[in-house]
């Protein structure tokens, strides 16, 4: 009877948002709001500045109270302020863009601030491994305040895994990163969470940030969801130009949208068009043209000098 409680139990847990809808004053910000997310589970929210995906992001935390719709983790429902004294619940963490650290104190200390003090080899040997997941080692006794943007961002990260909660809330988490170590980074922490079971909300407007590592993927985009799914099933299936373009450079032909690499340019076709620019990505160019009036986007290994005609095709 009990490992069927602990069956149970294990897969009956996971983030339940339900008919949420939400204004800060009359205008709705989300309208009928409902998803789910597994235990062990990342869910990346996508969208435009305003969509909504930081705001929900508080309800979950239950920064605010909600007259609409229910929010729950694990059979208990998540309340806003007017219930709770403490804003938020010891098995959920949330990272946002502030990230409120100790400025005077290390960086290990900052880690380490929520762990037990009568356990003091526990406490070193956990802080130790989350610098290690955070790519911080070489920085654990630097004060935070001479710390870069992105270096704060990795402590808050830390620091927000330190006591393993059950489900972690980030807001743009690698945005303050440079790119040489946002690979790295973002293939640690997301395996960490996988490692330790713990469910994950993302919020971002980087695809690389997700797109190689949440389960699922959801849009929001006029104050609700307009698709919810694999990363694989969106991406092959952008439905939305607002969807595709998420994901990079793409073009509408025939009421079909095209990433670019889907267009290739041949000797003959019975698609035409005029070369505008030309940009270098590194292992091949991005050549913008005019098609009927509009601008498309093609994948070429050369570059082609503007006022070209070219002809191309569709590859699937």
């Amino acid at each position: 009877m009990r490992n069927q409680a602990v069956f149970l139990w294990y897969f009956c847990t996971m983030l339940q948002v339900k008919n949420v809808s939400f204004a800060y004053t009359k205008s709705k910000v989300l309208s009928n709001i409902s998803f789910d997310v597994p235990r062990g589970d990342t869910l990346a929210i996508i969208g435009e500045s305003g969509s909504g995906k930081s705001t929900l992001l508080k309800l979950i935390f239950g920064e605010y109270d909600l007259k609409q719709g229910e929010v729950w983790w694990n059979g208990e429902q998540i309340l806003g302020p007017a219930f709770n004294l403490v804003v938020g619940y010891d098995f959920m963490k949330y990272v946002t863009q502030e990230f409120d650290l100790m400025p005077y104190t290390t960086v290990s200390e900052n880690i380490g601030k929520h762990l037990s003090r009568f356990y003091p080899e526990q406490k070193e040997l956990r802080t130790n491994e989350l610098l290690k997941v955070v790519e911080l080692e070489a920085f654990a006794n630097r004060k935070v305040k001479n710390l870069s943007g992105g270096q704060k961002q990795r402590v808050a990260l830390a620091r927000a895994l330190a006591k393993e909660p059950e489900i972690l809330l980030l807001d743009e988490p690698f945005s303050n990163i440079d790119n040489f170590k946002k690979q790295s980074l973002r293939r640690s922490i997301f395996g960490y969470l996988k490692e330790k079971d713990i469910s994950c909300v993302v919020a971002t407007h980087d695809k690389n940030d997700v797109l190689g590592f949440a389960d699922e993927m959801m849009v929001l985009h006029n104050k609700e969801i307009v698709i919810k799914d694999t990363p694989q099933n969106i991406y092959n299936n952008p439905k939305l130009p607002l969807v595709a373009s998420f994901f990079g450079e793409f073009s509408e032909i025939d009421n079909t949208l095209y990433y670019a690499h889907q267009l290739r340019i041949t000797d003959q076709s019975n698609f035409e068009a005029v070369v505008k620019h030309s940009y270098f990505n590194g292992n091949s160019w991005l050549i913008e043209a005019v098609y009927q009036t509009h601008s498309i986007f093609i994948t070429h290994h050369t570059e082609i000098k503007s006022g070209s005609n070219v002809c191309f095709e569709i590859v699937q």
